[in-house]
């Protein structure tokens, strides 16, 4: 055996045992073995042996490894640890790592993906959604609430507070709904595809509010006075957390609230005098119980020892002395009640915290677990919902509308932004499907809900935009007749709330992600903050379990560069099994890249933020992967559905390839070697093709199951916007042939156009029955109702001042006519 065929076999063997991550035992022994092969064959004396003694006798033997090296370590990293404040301690450690962990592991477990339950309607939550989510939907005039009342009729808010819609998180036991999170998503998204303003409204205060904090941390008084009187509509909740000065950075409010003595019911107390200026608060304007952020302090030490208490959160009934809310916000022409809220030395008592006194300090952590969950499903189910039902008004609209005497969706130009809108629909759909599913099954991602919120509403204005195109005029001119318009201008409304999406993207997705998806660095922050043998001991484990993990990445990602993962396991056998093997090919990338970034820059990385926000995209696009593939799964596989999910996952994993090659070609020399090694041999990824744009175009623009698989679950009644497009899209199909066979009888060529009279004349020639004339009729009456737009008269469109001197105005003109 010569040398280099020793040396190529024992770099196979070893990488192949780093590739799978064997234990330090493990792959000492492998070395030992190929050591002990060299030597039979007379390879080489004791050169290599005196070498692998050198590294790995002091990995092997722990009062060296522990002793020495991991006690050095530790030392260096306490002194350049930057310190961690509370509130960054809580943002940090709030929530739970669920499938965001093991795809940041290199290696995710796809045979675990596929064992998550699918998300499910319970009997109760299914009537719900076909009884009472119908009925509002049909109730709610969407133009009269946005043009004319500026608010919904009270008949819709009554029926609202009547059937529990503001109670689907408040257990039964007080009274609520108690439906999962699933349902929840089911019904905004039905909602939203109706209504901005009913979405909204409903959404709030079953996400981030008073309910949400009192069923989880209220004291038993709270619970047993709030929750009922939350659940039957009686009180109406509003949570005042975003300042002027503190908008996404909301740990820095100003907000304060001084612990002393004051009068409360007669008696002097201890209290909390509080001074405040929210803005951006939903429902303030109509809320009878306000939930509260402020930071706390007890100068005089009245409660302990303590002078900075920290983040508190506090509920404030709406008459009480000082508190200063009524006015309105108008967010986009789309006005859902919004409101600053203002409080001036308001006097609290501290059972008012919630939780009582033993809660104070603990608003942020509080704030930091409900979010994560509110995040994952209110904004991304209503943008879901909102895509879906763009999907299907859109493509049915495409096939009405015509222009060079055939339907638009035919033109290229309108198929792509087609494709676009049916693609994103249905991976926006398996998104919220997995993320509520994992809710449901106890979790609480804090990262997750930050990708959920950032791509979710990133994407509905993509699809939004791109209906507005299709759509042109039809689209731009608001009146009764128009079902997109205040889609789109309400649509950055959801870009901005709940965390800017510049700043979600650029900080929080990866700066939360590294450190709590990765496996061993949040372990090695933590065991630094322990003094003595403990934190010696778990600093040791997670140092080496950590430098074992980036050598495996590495060797990882050599391989599958140089095979393009073709050797790697995948839990399909179809078409899909290509896009499971290059999401563990990125996978691998993504560890290894965040290792390297983190051990380069250090804390830098999150100044860094375009490079922080490649690598939060990274991790996004992987989430989302995983979201259409177990949607695809829990559907039963339907083949019918393939373009759907190849043009998904085509279109996620070129972005997450892009994001990839932008981040090494901004990361210097490193970046490129590393480059090197994971593209080998170029770009692995293509952006979905014509092809197959225009068999999703196709599939949107005719009924078929697929299609009607996309739209589930969305409110498509006559009585809503738009659900009459889908009945016309269904005449125009069926007229198609007949309107050639009156052509042909007639032997000219007709336009598709005035179809009652072309109707008339197959009768004439005898080819049209009296039904099929009626179709015609019926057809041509829907064609114009879907292409036409509103007119008004000016008076109309006049609004609050200028609309009541106009009226004083006529009334004075029919005096001096009288």
């Amino acid at each position: 055996m010569s040398v280099a065929i020793w040396c190529i076999a024992t770099l196979i063997v070893l990488g192949a045992l780093l590739y799978h991550r064997v234990s330090l035992r493990s792959f000492t022994l492998g070395t030992v073995v190929m050591l002990a092969l060299g030597t039979l064959f007379s390879v080489f004396a004791w050169i290599p042996w005196v070498i692998a003694a050198i590294i790995l006798l002091p990995l092997n033997l722990s009062f060296i490894r522990k002793g020495v090296i991991a006690k050095r370590i530790l030392s260096v990293f306490r002194k350049i640890m930057p310190e961690m404040s509370q509130t960054e301690r809580d943002a940090l450690e709030a929530g739970t790592v669920w499938w965001d962990g093991e795809i940041f592991s290199g290696k995710p477990n796809w045979k675990k993906l596929h064992s998550i339950p699918a998300g499910k309607l319970s009997a109760e939550e299914q009537a719900f959604l076909d009884g009472p989510c119908d009925e509002v939907c049909a109730m709610l005039d969407d133009w009269k609430a946005t043009h004319e009342l500026a608010d919904m009729p009270e008949d819709v808010w009554q029926y609202l507070k009547d059937n529990k819609f503001f109670a689907m998180i408040i257990k039964k036991e007080y009274g609520g709904l108690e439906f999962s999170a699933y349902a929840q998503s089911r019904v905004l998204q039905k909602l939203a595809g109706h209504s901005t303003i009913l979405a909204s409204t409903v959404g709030v205060p079953n996400s981030l509010g008073p309910g949400e904090l009192l069923q989880h941390y209220g004291t038993k008084a709270q619970q047993d006075y709030y929750l009922p009187r939350l659940a039957t509509g009686e009180e109406i909740p509003c949570f005042a957390l975003t300042s002027p000065e503190a908008g996404s950075d909301a740990g820095s409010i100003p907000d304060t609230g001084i612990v002393c003595k004051g009068e409360w019911e007669g008696k002097e107390v201890v209290g909390i005098r509080l001074n405040f200026n929210k803005r951006y608060i939903t429902l303030a304007p109509i809320a009878t119980v306000v939930g509260l952020a402020f930071k706390m302090y007890d100068p005089d030490g009245l409660i302990g020892e303590q002078e900075d208490i920290g983040i508190t959160c506090a509920l404030l009934p709406r008459d009480i002395k000082g508190m200063t809310i009524g006015r309105r916000h108008l967010p986009l022409n789309v006005p859902f009640h919004n409101g600053p809220i203002q409080g001036e030395d308001v006097f609290i008592p501290m059972d008012f915290i919630i939780g009582g006194q033993a809660m104070a300090g603990k608003g942020w952590r509080m704030l930091m677990e409900c979010l994560s969950v509110g995040r994952v499903i209110t904004l991304p189910s209503n943008s879901a919902g909102g895509a879906k039902s763009l999907a299907l008004v859109t493509g049915a609209y495409a096939r009405i509308r015509r222009q060079f005497k055939l339907p638009i969706g035919k033109m290229e130009g309108v198929e792509e932004a087609l494709a676009r809108i049916g693609g994103n629909a249905y991976l926006m759909d398996a998104v919220t499907k997995f993320s509520t599913a994992g809710l449901d099954q106890g979790e609480k991602p804090s990262v997750i809900s930050a990708i959920s919120k950032y791509h979710m509403t990133e994407k509905l204005r993509q699809c939004m935009n791109d209906a507005m195109d299709v759509h042109g005029g039809k689209g731009i001119c608001l009146g009764p007749n128009n079902y997109l318009g205040r889609g789109y201008q309400g649509t950055p409304v959801a870009i901005t709330v709940e965390g800017a999406n510049i700043l979600t993207r650029s900080l929080m997705i990866y700066g939360q992600g590294a450190i709590r998806c990765h496996p061993y660095v949040l372990e090695e922050m933590e065991a630094a903050a322990v003094p003595g043998k403990e934190g010696l001991d778990r600093f040791d484990k997670a140092l080496f379990g950590h430098i074992g993990f980036v050598f495996s990445n590495f060797v990882r990602s050599l391989w599958l560069g140089l095979t393009g993962a073709r050797f790697t396991a995948a839990p399909a056998n179809d078409s899909t099994a290509h896009y499971y093997r290059q999401m563990t090919r990125f996978s691998s990338n993504l560890a290894l890249m965040s290792d390297v970034a983190m051990g380069v820059l250090g804390g830098e990385l999150k100044r860094r933020e375009r490079l922080s926000a490649r690598l939060g995209d990274m991790l996004s696009y992987l989430f989302i992967g995983s979201a259409i593939l177990k949607r695809f799964e829990d559907d039963g596989r339907p083949a019918d559905d393939l373009p759907l999910v190849h043009w998904a996952m085509q279109d996620s994993l070129n972005k997450l390839q892009q994001s990839q090659l932008e981040f090494l070609e901004n990361f210097g020399a490193i970046g490129s070697v590393l480059k090197g090694i994971m593209f080998p041999f170029g770009r692995i990824v293509k952006a979905p093709s014509d092809k197959l744009g225009h068999k999703i175009s196709r599939m949107l623009m005719e009924p078929n199951a697929t299609r009607a698989r996309l739209g589930e679950g969305q409110f498509l009644s006559e009585k809503g916007p738009f659900g009459y497009v889908e009945q016309v899209l269904r005449d125009i199909i069926a007229i198609e042939p007949l309107h050639d066979k009156v052509q042909k009888a007639a032997g000219e060529r007709l336009p598709f156009m005035r179809l009652h009279e072309i109707g008339l004349k197959g009768k004439e020639l005898g080819v049209l029955s009296d039904e099929e004339v009626a179709l015609f009729k019926r057809a041509e009456e829907g064609r114009l109702r879907v292409i036409n737009v509103d007119d008004f008269d000016p008076a109309d469109l006049l609004a609050g001042q200028a609309a009541r001197d106009y009226a004083l105005a006529q009334v004075g003109k029919e005096k001096s006519v009288a």
